[in-house]
């Protein structure tokens, strides 16, 4: 937990640790104050006003100095939240911004944005507001305990074992509700993932389910979402109950013991001064439970921080790409990867395999294969979503891992099978490729992506919102958009991972010859599944579970019998039915 203070607050975290300072200080001095008051009583019952006089001066002094040291702890605690909220999501970010792009799925997206706007100010009034009590409420019976001690070693031992069995109680208690905690969580993401698919889906779902929608999947979510909260009610309310029993119990056995005491002595001729050390004990016995009932009391509080504790940790553990320490200016545009080899984690099976190609600079190279044939993967390595596991990644002759992160984004453009567009204009997405392109420079690269006909249809031309995410625009439109992006960047090599599937012939059309536009301007690495597309390459790549097959010219490939000439066929049939389907479709009308 004070790692994650520490990662948080980074060269503020002397101010973490002047707070843990004074708080414990402020727990010691409230435990000597409590004590404080034996001398007071048993002065008092010996008839010694003037030595209850001064003890009684020192415990209003022990008194006052707790009062301004709560003060000045408070402070520290304030300054240590407001460094975790100032500083600490910079440096979350700037952790964040280095790792891997492939980290960045909607999960994780939707954690992390949970965690910046909500977590950190969970985190943030820990030690203001719990730290303090819990540390005084630990230290200061430690004080009380020495105390027990040395009126009665019998119960210093009762309190002495009593401790630690209400702490591992607490700790306990602790990890049942953080995992009550996190299938809630767990529950309720995925309900508002079902919620927000109900809502887009309604077309699909009214379909296949009729006019209520195709509630099912919905009611299902809600209602293990449902069931978990009652889950963690539970545990939280247990919880509450079995640490209250647990520490009334070992006052209890306080009790117990100090009666037992009591009994040794009980019909003796005793002196007044015999008895007591007893009535001091049972005094002590009763400020030694107070602040474990406080520390009970707060453990449900620390529970739920303690999950934003546990995101933070994984966050911070996530280990970041490696940055050049002297990066390297790749020669050209040309890409190789040599005996690449990768894995998405530890323990998983590789999805690339002993990989070798080479891409010379300004041609186009096809890649080809079933679904779940590494074709993404091999694209992403290039971009350096991810480090390979085994082998290099190439471009101009440098290992990607010897470029700094702006050389690399400098060489790339990308363009992906789902295009997203920002809320703004159409000239705003595209400008995203290049901030400061002027308007003809805007206007060429959405001649060269095929929107200006579809900046001619529309009231407002390039200036046209497209909507949160393009809504507005359909995903032809998108697609052309984000081309013209890729395009004004004017990168050196362009990553196409499947920029025409699922679009209609005339978008497919206008982007493949957007493409043909580029052959011998840049170098094209193209993910695709039309054959025009792969005809205008200048090498077709075949993937197969990971490994290249086949390798050579879309001619050459096709007069060989293998996976390629299978693949063509299979397109020049479904090509064929289609027009069969359309003639026929003719004749009978």
């Amino acid at each position: 937990m004070l790692k994650t203070f520490i990662e948080l607050l980074g060269d503020d975290a002397a101010f973490l640790h002047r707070y843990l300072a004074k708080a414990l200080v402020y727990g010691l001095l409230c435990g000597l104050s409590i004590v404080a008051v034996v001398p007071v009583l048993g002065s008092l019952l010996a008839g010694d006003t003037q030595a209850a006089a001064r003890w009684l001066a020192v415990l209003l002094l022990g008194v006052l100095l707790c009062w301004a040291l709560r003060r000045s702890v408070e402070k520290a605690g304030i300054r240590v939240g407001v460094g975790v909220l100032q500083g600490g999501r910079h440096r979350l970010g700037d952790h964040v911004a280095r790792l891997p792009v492939g980290w960045f799925n909607a999960q994780n997206t939707a954690r992390l944005n949970h965690l910046t706007a909500q977590g950190m100010m969970t985190v943030a009034q820990l030690p203001a507001h719990v730290f303090t009590p819990l540390i005084s409420g630990v230290t200061s019976p430690l004080v009380v305990l020495a105390a027990l001690f040395f009126l009665d070693p019998r119960l210093g031992l009762v309190g002495l074992l009593a401790l630690p069995l209400l702490l591992g109680l607490f700790a306990f208690t602790a990890h049942l509700g953080q995992r009550a905690d996190k299938r809630f969580h767990q529950d309720t993401a995925g309900t508002s993932q079902r919620m927000v698919e109900f809502a887009q889906a309604q077309s699909v779902l009214r379909a296949f389910n009729g006019e209520d929608g195709g509630t099912r999947f919905l009611e299902q979510a809600i209602a293990r979402q449902q069931q978990s909260a009652r889950r963690l009610i539970q545990v939280s309310a247990m919880s509450v109950v079995a640490n209250t029993w647990a520490v009334q119990a070992a006052f209890a056995a306080l009790l117990v013991a100090a009666v037992l005491w009591l009994g040794e002595l009980w019909g003796q001729a005793l002196p007044a001064s015999e008895l007591v050390p007893v009535m001091l004990a049972l005094l002590l016995v009763s400020r030694f439970i107070d602040p474990l009932l406080e520390v009970a009391s707060y453990s449900e509080i620390l529970r739920g921080a303690r999950s934003q504790l546990a995101v933070l940790d994984e966050l911070f553990a996530l280990q970041p790409l490696p940055r050049a320490e002297h990066p390297q200016v790749p020669a050209d545009a040309g890409v190789e990867l040599e005996q690449v080899s990768f894995r998405y984690a530890e323990g998983q099976a590789d999805v690339l395999h002993h990989v070798d190609l080479r891409i010379a600079p300004g041609s186009m190279t096809a890649l080809v294969g079933a679904s779940g044939s590494g074709k993404t993967t091999l694209v992403r390595l290039v971009a350096r979503f991810f480090d390979v596991s085994h082998g290099s990644v190439r471009v101009g002759g440098v290992d990607v891992r010897q470029m700094s992160a702006g050389q690399l984004a400098g060489q790339i453009s990308q363009i992906f099978q789902d295009a997203y567009l920002f809320q703004g204009s159409i000239a705003d997405n595209i400008r995203i490729g290049k901030a400061d392109a002027s308007h003809a420079e805007v206007l060429e690269a959405a001649r060269q992506a095929g929107v200006t006909e579809i900046i001619e249809r529309l009231p407002q031309g390039l200036d046209t919102p497209v909507g949160e995410g393009g809504a507005r625009l359909s995903g032809g439109e998108r697609q052309r958009i984000a081309i013209a992006r890729a395009l004004i960047k004017d990168a050196p090599i362009l990553l196409v991972d499947e920029a025409t599937a699922a679009l209609d012939a005339e978008n497919q059309a206008a982007i493949a010859e957007a493409l043909a536009r580029l052959r011998g301007k840049r170098t094209l690495i193209v993910i695709a599944h039309q054959l025009s597309t792969v005809a205008m390459a200048d090498q077709v790549a075949v993937l197969d579970q990971g490994r290249i097959v086949e390798l050579g010219t879309p001619a050459e490939l096709a007069v060989r019998p293998g996976r390629y000439a299978h693949f063509l066929a299979q397109r020049r049939a479904a090509k064929g039915w289609r027009i069969a389907a359309e003639a026929l479709s003719e004749d009978s009308i």
